[in-house]
């Protein structure tokens, strides 16, 4: 296999002076990513928000890879501004119970690996308990998405939310609790259940188990579209709770298969010519006007594949693993090439593509995805692009030393 390394070569930058002056030394993609959202102003506030939350798992994986002290300070710093002392959130909203809360979680959880202070594990304890005693469920046990907003709807994107966070505390403070893993399968599985289309291997943004959503398909309440960031947000819980799920566990199979049937989905649903993959994925909208190929979702596929190849998820056959890792590296080069943006001013680099926000609040139909707003340095879209881009610098390092 040829290598390909997406480390920036300083030639590639000569023509730029400003740029060159900034950079006398190759970086990879994912620091300076990083580095270019951490000194934006206001890019990424000090919040307990998913989409800051999601920055600081991509934090936690440049800081694994280097070793650099600066992005262990910089998640501390960042944590210890939403909590006071004893570890309690300020401005907790207690009326407020949604599942994108819970997603700061796992950002405590490292730190708690890391420091072993109590304000950490108060805060973790505090959240657990809001998300398996607090949170609605529906009649078939699943986390509603947000209550009081969404009754008995579960969205792909509440399983990142809510999921590795619920393993990984599970793994480090509950491990024997049979329960407590048949519960963190049951979310994969009523999603499974509800929302895969057997046909494509996709899946729809979400469900409404009571059928009442205006959306709601009337035999499986799934919502009629596969928006292509909540798969993405679905494909990377599926990732990051297999770091956790016990080996011992039957469920860790399903696991794998789901995996599994959603990366072949994904395979070939990538568009041939740009290499990347359009905001509404289901047939027959791919090249519709109006839809486009999406930052955010692509990032997310990105990873998601290069992982999934890495930890040895995805295929037993090195011929497939290498399928996988070509449609990641054919994705991986749109971004560079397409969403990529270099500042030419102070050298930092932009984030290009990623739409706004989307929501099952509406009717979810084709219009509502493609006319919510595409905007600039959105948190939801550099942040999976630093975790892609962890994940292809570190296959390129075992590839130059093997």
């Amino acid at each position: 296999m040829k290598l390909t390394s997406y480390f920036l070569p300083v030639s590639l930058i000569a023509g730029n002076s400003a740029l060159s002056h900034a950079a006398s030394v190759s970086r990879p993609y994912s620091r300076w990513m990083a580095d270019s959202m951490i000194a934006h102003p206001g890019a990424v506030p000090a919040t307990r928000y998913y989409g800051e939350a999601t920055f600081y798992r991509g934090i936690e994986a440049v800081y694994n890879a280097t070793g650099d002290s600066s992005y262990r300070t910089y998640l501390i710093s960042q944590m210890d501004a939403i909590l006071t002392a004893n570890g309690s959130f300020r401005a907790w909203d207690y009326a407020d119970h949604q599942l994108d809360n819970i997603r700061v979680g796992s950002v405590l959880l490292y730190l708690y690996s890391l420091t072993h202070e109590a304000k950490y594990k108060s805060a973790v304890d505090f959240l657990y308990d809001q998300l398996v005693n607090k949170q609605k469920r529906t009649a078939s046990g699943g986390f509603w998405h947000k209550d009081p907003k969404y009754p008995n709807q579960m969205w792909l994107d509440g399983l990142f939310m809510a999921e590795p966070f619920y393993a990984q505390y599970n793994a480090l403070f509950n491990a024997s609790a049979v329960a407590a893993w048949d519960d963190v399968l049951l979310q994969f599985s009523l999603v499974e259940k509800h929302c895969r289309n057997t046909t494509t291997g996709m899946l729809y943004h979400g469900y409404d188990e009571s059928l009442k959503a205006v959306w709601a398909n009337p035999v499986t309440g799934a919502s009629p579209h596969v928006w292509d960031r909540a798969q993405g947000w679905y494909l990377m819980a599926l990732v990051d709770v297999l770091d956790w799920f016990p080996t011992s566990h039957p469920g860790r199979a399903q696991l794998v298969g789901w995996l599994r049937r959603l990366a072949g989905a994904l395979k070939t649903a990538q568009d041939v010519k740009s290499g990347g993959w359009w905001l509404v994925m289901d047939a027959p909208y791919p090249g519709q006007k109006g839809n486009y190929i999406e930052s955010s979702g692509t990032a997310m596929y990105t990873y998601g594949l290069l992982k999934g190849v890495r930890m040895g998820y995805l295929a037993e056959e090195e011929k497939e693993r290498e399928e996988y890792v070509g449609v990641a590296e054919r994705a991986y080069r749109l971004m560079v090439d397409r969403f990529v943006a270099r500042n030419g001013t102070n050298g930092t680099l932009n984030w290009e593509g990623t739409v706004r926000v989307g929501s099952l609040d509406g009717n979810g139909d084709f219009t509502y995805y493609t006319t919510v707003p595409v905007v600039e340095n959105s948190v939801l879209g550099f942040s999976p692009f630093i975790l892609a881009s962890v994940e292809m610098e570190v296959r390129n390092k075992t590839l130059a030393s093997s």
